[in-house]
């Protein structure tokens, strides 16, 4: 294999990619929830629920959030073969690969420099997620396949072996990411001791001899007794005698209680240590939580009621915001489910963007965010950061497709859509950031300071033409997107277009549902021979 070869994940269909919508996000303040008043200065309020399809959603968040999201999470279905009964094999995995493909890939846009992707999965497609992982974002950018307990149980009911874990896949977009420390639990505290009551306070002993032997470092040593002590054959002390005689007149070298030990201990005093702890890939329920413990989180919220097979613990989220970042970062979870990223971000004083198609949107995740907001919610990771409620967040959904077919098939302008829509869609569509003016009816939104675009569904004529040219003046230009228009001059500083015909090879129009959800598939081809599944 070459140095310009690599290896690539394969997969029937891989060479489809959908041409995506970029929908504008409309706001239901109806659906939104604020609190009342501060309950301290870091409240944030901006925070984002989005309900609609999270492939054309993340298509919709691209423009604004490219390269300002710190850490997305994202727990997707997993493809178990239950799901996917009525699809061969091949053909269901790789259609997960590719609906998986494309929403990485708008997330790798997403993340900033020093952000990271997290992905819990199963055995079903991790290992394939993994290698899929490698080509998004690339091998050097994988960071760790963190395996969670998520089961704090045996699993004696399982025919086979009992699966008790997940995997968690850690990516990051570029080398300016860095983990964050761990911090020290009482009992990791707790190793650290003052027998011998020294005035720098607890501290930890580590063996001062090394398994190899040099002649350099070995050599004799006399411990608080007066005897004199070698290191143990084949082997020879960690320090050269100069240093060792420099960390005995410090009091940094231990002899036991009398003094009088064959083998001396080097002080590690807690407060000389990192502020925290690196992080391992085994995460154990105790550290993370189990899905157990998510399913008592939100029967505890919603009075009982099972709600979701396999919710993810709040502690685990946690773990992974205290990792991947810092109060005031920007999260996305774009497979929100019950809604627990939102719930613990909020917590930890992150903003949050969550996306969310299932109608639980509007019946579980919504009145969990309500009641973190309020204070109500002291279950999770509350009494861990003592939240006391606050802040908020806005409600948006997805707006409808800007172009539709009439009753003759042909394309045209949406009804839905009025003017301001239209002008924000064609905004988003031609790569210019919305912003109408006050001051210049034509002045819609602007690529640079000189650069503007206008819209509308009036049929320009020459006169029309020839007065926005002569506003516009010599220093600017202007895109022009209308319905129809009749010129006979030159408008150097105008380029003139028509809407729908402009725009109409850019998308897939009129697409909804690019979810994973196993209804919204197609159907496995037929194999000659073979009769139809359904």
């Amino acid at each position: 294999m070459t140095k310009k070869q690599k290896l690539e994940l394969t997969w029937i269909g891989k060479e489809n990619r959908p041409k995506l919508e970029p929908r504008i996000l409309l706001e239901d303040p109806a659906r939104s929830c604020h609190a009342k008043h501060r309950v301290t200065d870091g409240d944030i309020f901006d925070n984002q629920l989005i309900f609609g399809d999270n492939l054309l959603a993340l298509k919709a968040l691209e423009a604004e959030f490219a390269g300002k999201v710190k850490c997305v999470f994202i727990d997707p279905p997993y493809n178990t073969g239950s799901a996917f009964t009525h699809y061969d094999d091949g053909v269901e995995h790789s259609i997960w690969l590719s609906l998986m493909r494309d929403r990485l890939e708008i997330i790798r846009r997403l993340l900033s420099e020093d952000g990271s992707l997290w992905i819990t999965i199963d055995d079903n497609e991790a290992h394939y997620l993994k290698v899929l992982c490698d080509e998004v974002f690339g091998r050097r950018e994988f960071l760790a396949n963190l395996v969670w307990q998520s089961k704090d149980t045996p699993g004696n009911n399982s025919t086979g072996i009992a699966q008790t874990h997940n995997h968690v896949l850690a990516y990051r977009k570029s080398e300016a990411f860095c983990p964050n420390l761990l911090s020290r639990n009482e009992k990791q505290i707790a190793t650290y001791k003052n027998p011998d009551k020294d005035p720098n306070g607890p501290w930890l002993g580590t063996p001062l001899t090394r398994a190899e032997h040099r002649d350099r470092d070995y050599y004799a040593l006399r411990n608080k007794a007066g005897r004199e002590v070698w290191p143990p054959k084949g082997s020879s002390w960690r320090r050269p005698p100069d240093k060792l005689k420099q960390l005995e007149a410090e009091g940094r070298i231990y002899w036991g209680k009398d003094g009088d030990s064959e083998f001396p201990m080097e002080k590690k005093y807690l407060s000389e240590v990192k502020e925290g702890v690196v992080n391992q890939t085994w995460w154990p329920y105790e550290f993370a939580g189990s899905t157990r413990n998510a399913s008592a989180e939100l029967k505890g919220i919603f009075e009982g009621e099972k709600s979701f097979d396999t919710p993810k613990p709040e502690k685990l989220i946690y773990r992974i915001l205290e990792l991947a970042t810092i109060a005031g970062d920007l999260v996305l979870d774009s497979f929100a489910g019950s809604g627990t990223t939102g719930a613990v971000a909020h917590k930890m004083g992150r903003r949050w963007i969550m996306i969310e198609l299932g109608e639980h949107c509007h019946t579980h995740i919504i009145p969990r965010l309500q009641k973190v907001i309020d204070g109500e919610d002291k279950g999770g990771i509350s009494e861990t950061v003592n939240w006391q409620g606050g802040g908020g967040f806005r409600y948006y959904k997805l707006a409808p497709s800007l172009l539709r077919q009439d009753a003759y098939g042909q394309w045209v302008i949406n009804k839905e859509y009025n003017a301001e829509m239209l002008a924000q869609a064609l905004c988003k569509l031609e790569g210019f950031t919305y912003a109408p003016s006050d001051a210049h009816y034509w002045m819609h939104g602007h690529s640079t300071e000189r650069d503007f675009i206008y819209v509308t569904t009036a049929n320009l004529n020459h006169e029309q033409l020839q007065q926005l040219s002569d506003e516009v003046g010599t220093e600017r230009s202007l895109l022009v997107l209308c319905t129809a228009f009749r010129g006979h001059g030159e408008y150097p500083n105008l380029t003139v277009k028509k809407i729908p015909k402009q725009v109409l090879s850019r998308c897939e129009w009129g697409h909804d549902d690019y979810s994973l959800r196993v209804e919204n598939l197609p159907q496995a081809p037929v194999k000659p021979g073979q009769q139809g599944l359904f």
